[in-house]
C-alpha cells in the first residue's frame, strides 16, 4: 500500500512539474531581448536618439519628474483589498464589430478592451496596442485577469494595413497576440525604437518591422504615421528604459487620428497638436492612474486636457474597463472623464467593447457601465 501511494505521489508531483514547465515555457521569450545586444544596426540607432542617454531611454519633457518605474512595495497588498469595487459588478456588455467596408474618406473606430482599437481610416485600417491574451503577464497563471472576452477572435479580425505598438508593457505588447498576427495578418508592425529586437526573437520577418524614434515618419499604405512623444516608461522585466516608448499620429489626405498609448499629461501635446494637428479622433488613455504615479499615467481630467491640447474633435477614451492595473474602483475613470466633458463641452463617445463608432455620427454617451457598479 506504501509502495501505491509512494506511486502515486510520484505520479502527480511528475505531473504537477511538467504542468508548471508547460505553463512558464514562454516566459524567456516574453521578456524580450535587450536591444543593444540584437545587432549593431539597431545598437548604433538607438545611440544616435536625443531620447537615449547614459544607457537608457528618457523623458525629455522639462517638466518629467520623478516618474515611477517600479510599483509602490504594497501595490500587491492593497489590490487585494476591496477588489470587487475593482471590477465590474455583472457582465460587461460586448458587440459584435461591424462588418461593412471601412468608409473610404472618414474615421471609424473599433475598441476591443483596454486599449486595443482598430481605427479605420480613409478606407484603410489600422490596428493599435493588440492585446487578446487573458493576462498581460509573461506567465498566463498571474497577474489581473480580463473582465470580459474579447469581443472578436483574431482569426476574425479583417486585413489591417498596420499595426502601431506604443511601448513594450505587457498590456500593451502580447507575444501570443504578435505570434498570431504574424502568421494570419500582412501587415506591417511599427513600434518605437527598440522594440523590433523583441518581435524579430518572436518571429516577425524584419521586412515587416519599422522602427522610428520620436517625429520620425513613414508612409504605409497611403496614411502617414509619425511617431511622437509620451512620458512613460518601459520595460519587461527588472531592466527599465532599453526600448523607446511613444505616441502616434495617423494622416491621412484629410483626416488625422491620434493615439496617446501610455502617459502622463505633459506639454508636449500642444506642441504635437500644433504639429500635426487638429484631430478627427483622439484615444486617450483615462484608467490605470494613482498619486502614487503621476507622471506616468494621466487621469481622466488630464486626458481631457490634452485632447484640447491635441486640438481633438472627438475623444474615445482607452486604458480602462479590462484589467485592473490600478487602485481606482472598477468605472471611476470614465464617470470622471463624462463629467469633465460636460463640464468643458468636449465631445466623447464611450462605446462598449466591440461597438462600432463613425465619428461623423457618434453615438450620444448612454452611461451603459453605471449598471455594473
Amino acid at each position: 500500500m506504501a509502495g501505491k501511494r509512494t506511486a502515486w505521489r510520484i505520479l502527480t508531483g511528475g505531473a504537477a512539474l511538467a504542468a508548471a514547465g508547460w505553463a512558464l515555457r514562454d516566459v524567456p521569450a516574453e521578456l524580450g531581448v535587450r536591444p543593444l545586444t540584437s545587432g549593431p544596426e539597431r545598437a548604433a540607432r538607438i545611440r544616435r536618439s536625443p531620447q537615449f542617454r547614459d544607457g537608457v531611454f528618457v523623458n525629455t519633457m522639462p517638466e518629467q519628474g520623478h516618474a515611477m518605474t517600479t510599483p509602490p512595495a504594497n501595490l500587491i497588498g492593497e489590490l487585494a483589498k476591496d477588489k470587487e469595487l475593482r471590477r465590474p459588478a455583472g457582465l460587461v456588455p460586448l458587440r459584435f464589430p461591424p462588418t461593412t467596408p471601412p468608409p473610404a474618406d472618414g474615421v471609424r473606430a473599433v475598441w476591443y478592451g483596454h486599449a486595443s482599437t482598430l481605427v479605420e481610416i480613409e478606407g484603410r485600417r489600422v490596428l493599435f496596442d493588440p492585446v487578446w491574451s487573458r493576462r498581460p503577464s509573461p506567465a498566463q497563471f498571474v497577474g489581473p485577469k480580463r473582465h470580459h472576452p474579447v469581443p472578436v477572435e483574431l482569426s476574425e479580425l479583417p486585413q489591417v494595413d498596420a499595426i502601431a505598438i506604443s511601448h513594450d508593457h505587457y498590456d500593451h505588447l502580447d507575444l501570443a497576440t504578435v505570434r498570431s498576427l504574424t502568421r494570419t495578418q500582412k501587415a506591417p508592425f511599427l513600434v518605437p525604437l527598440g522594440i523590433g529586437a523583441h518581435l524579430e526573437r518572436w518571429g516577425v520577418p524584419a521586412y515587416r518591422i519599422v522602427e522610428l524614434d520620436w517625429e520620425e515618419e513613414t508612409v504605409v499604405a497611403g496614411l502617414r504615421f509619425v511617431a511622437t512623444a509620451a512620458r512613460h516608461f518601459s520595460g519587461r522585466s527588472l531592466t527599465r528604459n532599453d526600448t523607446l516608448w511613444g505616441s502616434w499620429v495617423v494622416a491621412g489626405a484629410t483626416r488625422r487620428v491620434f493615439y496617446a498609448g501610455d502617459s502622463g499629461y505633459f506639454a508636449g501635446y500642444r506642441g504635437i497638436g500644433a504639429a500635426h494637428g487638429p484631430f478627427d479622433l483622439t484615444l486617450m488613455p483615462i484608467g490605470a492612474y494613482s498619486p502614487a504615479w503621476p507622471d506616468i499615467h494621466m487621469n481622466p481630467e488630464e486626458a481631457v486636457n490634452a485632447h484640447l491640447d491635441l486640438g481633438g474633435e472627438l475623444l474615445l477614451p482607452v486604458h480602462w474597463a479590462t484589467f485592473t492595473l490600478a487602485l481606482h474602483p472598477w468605472a471611476e475613470p470614465v464617470d470622471r472623464l463624462w463629467r469633465e466633458a460636460k463640464a468643458r463641452d468636449v465631445r466623447i463617445v464611450v462605446p462598449r467593447p466591440g461597438e462600432g463608432v463613425d465619428t461623423a455620427a457618434a453615438p450620444a454617451v448612454d452611461g451603459w457601465w453605471e449598471t455594473l457598479t
